[in-house]
């Protein structure tokens, strides 16, 4: 397990995103995501079901988009952002046209910085508050989910960004369990079936 925490402790200093949307001043959204048609994973084995088809599943349920906003937006505009997305955190990128990656931003940056110090969200800059870089754990297309969620407990961090030689998403904790139940339970019916006799 040493060899892939230190494979995931990735330093995102040279990362980049672009941004379609061009010429707004507030938080904005894009995303850069796999394609798929399909909002379902298929049976693979937990063994074989890699991140790169839990972003396909995000994907197809239209739930991949990255959102990301600027180290000096207001911490006020970034929650907004998420709540209206119904999402737990940020992608951060330092301001100018490069978008290089600064950190992420989380509900337990907003409740630990803002709401239990008692400061003004409509005053503080994300990058006051944000997770740094230097300080992220992430993971690539190739891990494997089982791994990505022993990662997320260990380290009690419930969202990772996923690099691909730049961040291209980010995945959940949710995701991940929604991921491994799907093959648990698509793995159960299987041995149903072997045991009534539908396989030979």
């Amino acid at each position: 397990m040493h060899g892939i925490m230190q494979g995931t402790m990735w330093s995102l200093r040279r990362g980049k995103l672009k941004n379609p949307c061009v010429g707004r001043e507030r938080v904005l959204s894009c995303f850069e995501c796999v394609t798929s048609s399909s909002p379902s994973i298929g049976y693979r084995g937990l063994e074989n079901t890699t991140v790169s088809e839990l972003l396909r599943t995000k994907e197809g349920e239209n739930r991949s988009p990255l959102f990301w906003c600027r180290t000096d937006d207001t911490v006020y505009n970034a929650v907004n952002l998420m709540t209206q997305n119904n999402i737990g955190s940020l992608v951060v990128v330092k301001p100018g046209e490069e978008k290089l990656i600064a950190g992420i931003l989380t509900e337990r940056d907003y409740l630990k910085k803002i709401v239990v110090q008692g400061r003004q969200s409509k005053t503080t800059k994300v990058g006051e508050i944000m997770t740094e870089e230097n300080k992220l754990i992430t993971v690539n297309t190739d891990t494997n989910i089982l791994e990505a969620m022993k990662l997320m407990t260990d380290n009690h961090v419930r969202h990772i960004p996923v690099v691909k030689s730049k961040v291209i998403g980010m995945i959940s904790i949710v995701d991940v369990v929604r991921a491994v139940v799907e093959q648990k339970e698509e793995e159960v019916k299987r041995l149903k079936d072997f045991i009534k006799g539908e396989y030979y």
